[in-house]
This record gives C-alpha cells, sequence and structure tokens, in this order.
C-alpha cells in the first residue's frame, strides 16, 4: 500500500460491492478496508472499556434474587468482554495484512475472499470454501 491512499476518498459499500473483479483489493478499496478495521478496533475497545466500567459498579443487593440476576449479568458482560479482547488481535493482524499487501486474500488457497465475505467479516482470513472445510474437519474430529 502506497501513501497515495491517504488522498483517495472512501469508497462506500456500493460502490465496492459493483466494482469489476479487476478492481479487487486495489489501493481504494483497500483503503476502505483499513478505515473499516480502525474503526471496529476503536469502537471494540470503547465497548470494553464501557463493559468493564459497568462491572465495576456493583450494587448493594440485599435480595438474594435482585443478586442472583446481578451475578447472571456479571458473568453474560464477561464473556462479552473475552470475545471483544479476542477480536482485537484479529483486526490488528487483517492491519498488518492489509500492510503486507496479503488482505483480501486467503491465508490457506491464495484465492479471493470475496467483497461480500470481507463486509460481514472485515477480519476473516479464509475463503468461504476453505473455511467449510476447516468446521467440518472441526466437527469431525470433535465426535
Amino acid at each position: 500500500m502506497t501513501g497515495e491512499n491517504k488522498a483517495l476518498p472512501l469508497l462506500t459499500e456500493q460502490q465496492i460491492l459493483e466494482a469489476p473483479e479487476s478492481d479487487y483489493m486495489n489501493d481504494a478499496q483497500l483503503a476502505f478496508f483499513k478505515a473499516r478495521l480502525i474503526e471496529l478496533h476503536d469502537t471494540t475497545r470503547e465497548r470494553i472499556r464501557e463493559v468493564k466500567e459497568h462491572m465495576q459498579d456493583q450494587p448493594d443487593l440485599a435480595d438474594f434474587n435482585d443478586r442472583a440476576s446481578w451475578e447472571e449479568q456479571w458473568a453474560l458482560s464477561m464473556r462479552i468482554v473475552e470475545r471483544e479482547q479476542k477480536l482485537l488481535p484479529k483486526i490488528i493482524q487483517s492491519l498488518e495484512r492489509i500492510r503486507l499487501g496479503e488482505y483480501g486474500y486467503c491465508m490457506e488457497s491464495g484465492e479471493p475472499i470475496g467483497i461480500p465475505r470481507l463486509l460481514a467479516r472485515p477480519t476473516t482470513e479464509f475463503c468461504a470454501d476453505v473455511k467449510n472445510l476447516k468446521e467440518v474437519g472441526e466437527h469431525l474430529y470433535k465426535h
């Protein structure tokens, strides 16, 4: 990726979806996904901060049912924080793949991942075919 990307206006999702295949992962598309990943990183960090702040505000609950409800909510909040914290390194890895010129291509097959899949999950590393094979393999080995 070159320094020229900074001057390019960001594309819209619609423009990316309508672009010809020959435009796949050009500078404008990479700039779009870089901006999306940076925004995702910032919002994810903010959500983690907000949930942690909320978790620190333990109310004084004398009623057993209220306390049980609060503890269940706390456990749910912890799961959310854990999930969000696992997302942050994936975002950073995706930004690094943009820097290296590898973003948008399957890490296993080298095939294009595809714009719709990247729009739905910008941190994805595998094309749908490879991901499906991995999931089938995981399912078979679990049983």
